[in-house]
């Protein structure tokens, strides 16, 4: 029985692609002190130290905030490491061995020079809607 080229070929790349690795990406986030809260793009993300999976590559918006402490605003740009550009990473999605590019950030927060003081922040707050509300200007 004669095949056809198209079943010789799909009798290689079949066996390939069932033992094609596979690509994870992990981000691992560290601040001094620990326990601050991590935002990627607007989105909570956890509390150092952390450790999430990531799915692209570029640019992140970067927050980190702990009480006491200012809040850090960053971006982080994640490059792709060579094994990932085109035309490369079809090649390294069929190898069968499994890939991890894993990435490490670490933060210091400042300490905060805004004293914490609730009561003065309330009576401001207070005083801003008094003024803000004015006398009643009604015809």
């Amino acid at each position: 029985m004669n095949r056809s080229p198209f079943y010789k070929l799909a009798a290689i790349l079949l066996p390939a692609l069932l033992l094609a690795g596979c690509v994870r990406r992990t981000l691992s986030i560290q601040s001094n002190p620990s326990g601050a809260l991590v935002h990627l793009n607007g989105r909570e993300a956890g509390r150092t130290p952390m450790t999430i999976d990531f799915t692209w590559y570029g640019d992140y918006d970067v927050q980190v905030r702990k009480e006491g402490y200012e809040t850090l605003k960053t971006h982080e740009y994640l490059v792709a490491p060579i094994w990932q550009w085109v035309p490369f990473d079809f090649i390294f999605v069929i190898l069968p061995i499994p890939m991890h590019d894993d990435r490490h950030l670490t933060y210091t927060l400042a300490p905060s020079t805004q004293p914490s003081d609730p009561a003065g922040l309330l009576d401001r707050a207070s005083q801003l809607q008094s003024h803000l509300e004015g006398p009643d200007q009604s015809p």
